[in-house]
């Protein structure tokens, strides 16, 4: 098993469980964030850090395209470690559907 990032990150990019990653397999977008499923340990650490609920188990119904989606991104963003400040609309974009289709980026972000 590996946990995933959803598209409940787009847009909010919280960053708390950046910190707590003891592998260091998150990987930052412009406007999300993204786990390595070949790095991720399946320690479960980061899951409750996550204020947006986006990051969940690939035992999850329909979790099998996020695992592919976290795969690609991981391999073209860099990676990050450091927590940083949510984006500014986090808090109004949080809880939100449609987000891949409404705002979703390739960008790759800053990482650190």
């Amino acid at each position: 098993m590996t946990y995933i990032v959803n598209d409940a990150c787009i847009s909010c990019k919280y960053t708390d469980c950046v910190e707590v990653c003891p592998v260091d397999c998150f990987y930052e977008g412009e406007n999300m964030l993204v786990i390595h499923p070949d790095e991720c340990i399946d320690c479960g650490v980061c899951e409750p850090e996550c204020p947006a609920d986006a990051i969940r188990p690939d035992t999850e119904p329909d979790a099998e395209k996020w695992v592919e989606f976290n795969r690609k991104y991981s391999e073209i963003w860099p990676v990050i470690i450091t927590k940083k400040d949510p984006l500014p609309d986090a808090e109004k974009r949080d809880g939100e559907e449609g987000k891949l289709e409404k705002y979703f980026s390739e960008a790759p972000g800053e990482g650190g």
